[in-house]
């Protein structure tokens, strides 16, 4: 294992998040266009600003003492930095919550503020970085604005990847630059968008830019949103991620219909595969149109929308928004309540308007399913993935037929590509690895809540929990709902759902192998 070129290559990106850190302490401290006036976005500045330099002089004195390490990034070392650069890059993320919670939470009269505490301060940013958008938080509007925007941030960097940006702006990376990439990017690997790895995460990251400013600009001018909302919103929407400026998310905007008009098609395109993005800037429609993945998709969306608009207006009960307001559950609102929850849901954004945990239960069985489906491979969204959900259930069928039929042999295609058996079982794997993580996160939190006397953790809460982490989605049902927080959990609990966020933005194995011993031998 070549630890000089990994510790290198994570000074560099720890350089990077730190030099990002100051750029959004400089915004505000330059621009009177978020109107800083009080004491506690001060001193969120000072803690932005102080550790973002502690980053960067670290990360810069990590490179320059191993800038000379011989050898290069191979596999092993690709799956190490990739790791390590979540783990410790979501430490430096944390660090703005921990020091201004210990220097300005106390002035602004928050002593029991969630962020004293090193390990919310770490979920929260864990959360972010991975887009999972759950939050310790109860009082969101009380956090000061410049943390709002690095809250938001973090999800704007997370939803492609940190280290897919690190890729495509920071040369030196050679054959490894590959190899982070097809670590990094979510999703089966995707047909290549150009030969050369860096020029493919440029494509992507000019995609991801180019969505983000068309939708800031979208809610900036034709919602009652400010530009600081709008960008926040925007950051938290084409990340998939989730995080909101306000307790009641997206829901505190409800009453304004042009709102859900934008957010709700830019969720969509955020858990689109992005490939499809470049294949239509290169004027290749028709193989857009004839994506099966894509196909798939809007139709699993379709078809959950209708069930939950249906059950929900079935009910006869009011719908209760996130901000406490009950409306009653005409086709008309039922209908425009499954649609936006539906698509927040499945593209594992996270963002609510009404407390779905008061749905009926097929509504809410619906819900659960798209949980586990999540988007598309190559998105930004989370969940096992369309292609491979599909592909699972291709094989189950063919195995089916292979019971009653043992001599036929029919491969499984995907349009007119045949799966190959090491594809068809690393899908297989991957299904049968999140089922598991699904029990052993849920069993792990019913325990160690079930030793806090204080705790009332039912089976629902540890498993949906558990699945809104593991599928970085956020909110779940009962005690994780729409309307509530997961500042209640134990901190041991914490720890085991910041685990579970990283192994499934990580999606799984790269994970995984840090803890087998054979990973880290030389023979």
């Amino acid at each position: 294992m070549n630890y000089r070129v990994v510790v290198g290559q994570l000074g560099l990106l720890f350089a990077l998040l730190g030099m990002i850190m100051i750029a959004t302490a400089a915004v505000f401290t330059a621009v009177e266009l978020f109107e800083i006036r009080d004491d506690p976005a001060h001193t969120a500045l000072i803690a932005l600003a102080t550790t973002g330099a502690v980053g960067t002089i670290l990360g810069w004195l990590a490179w320059f003492s191993t800038r000379n390490a011989p050898g290069f990034l191979g596999r092993r070392e690709a799956l190490l930095l990739v790791a390590s650069s979540w783990i410790f890059g979501a430490a430096l993320a944390a660090s703005p919550y921990f020091v201004w919670a210990h220097l300005g939470a106390d002035a602004a009269g928050m002593a029991d503020h969630p962020f004293r505490s090193p390990v919310n301060a770490y979920f929260e940013a864990m959360s972010g970085l991975t887009t999972t958008g759950a939050t310790v938080l109860t009082r969101i509007e009380s956090l000061p604005s410049p943390l709002l925007l690095w809250r938001a941030l973090t999800h704007w960097l997370g939803g492609l990847g940190i280290v897919v940006l690190f890729v495509a702006v920071l040369p030196g990376l050679g054959v490894g630059g590959k190899r982070i990439f097809n670590v990094e990017a979510p999703g089966p690997s995707p047909e290549g968008l150009q030969p050369h790895i860096r020029e493919t995460a440029r494509w992507l990251w000019y995609i991801y830019l180019g969505l983000s400013v068309a939708m800031a600009t979208a809610l900036w001018i034709a919602t009652p949103l400010d530009i600081f909302d709008s960008v926040c919103h925007t950051f938290a929407t084409l990340a998939t991620g989730g995080f909101s400026t306000q307790n009641a998310s997206i829901g505190a905007y409800a009453s304004t219909v042009s709102v859900d008009i934008i957010v709700i098609p830019f969720m969509i395109l955020a858990g689109t595969n992005f490939n499809l993005f470049y294949k239509l800037v290169r004027g290749r429609a028709r193989e857009v149109f004839k994506d099966t993945e894509l196909r798939l998709y809007l139709c699993l969306l379709g078809a959950g929308a209708l069930l939950v608009t249906l059950a929900v207006w079935f009910s006869d009960n009011p719908i209760v928004m996130t901000t406490g307001e009950q409306i009653e559950s005409t086709l008309g609102a039922s209908a425009r309540q499954a649609v936006f929850t539906t698509v927040s849901v499945q593209t594992t954004t996270g963002f609510a308007t009404s407390d779905f945990n008061l749905w009926p239960f097929l509504a809410k069985a619906v819900l659960i399913m798209l949980m586990f489906v999540g988007g598309c491979a190559g998105s930004t969204a989370g969940g096992i993935k369309v292609i491979r959900v599909w592909a699972a259930f291709k094989i189950l069928l063919a195995e089916i037929e292979h019971v009653f039929r043992p001599k036929v042999v029919r491969p499984v295609r995907f349009g007119k590509t045949a799966m190959d058996p090491e594809l068809k079982l690393g899908t297989l794997a991957f299904v049968l690895g999140v089922i598991m993580l699904f029990v052993l996160g849920s069993g792990s939190i019913m325990l160690l809540e079930g030793l806090n006397p204080d705790s009332d953790c039912s089976y629902t809460t540890a498993a949906t929990s558990a699945i809104a982490t593991l599928c970085t989605i956020g909110p779940g049902l009962e005690a994780v709902g729409a309307v509530e927080n997961y500042g209640w959990f134990s901190a041991p609990s914490k720890i085991v759902l910041t685990l579970l966020m990283l192994l499934g933005r990580l999606e799984i194995f790269a994970i995984i192998v840090l803890f087998s011993h054979r990973f880290w031998r030389d023979d």
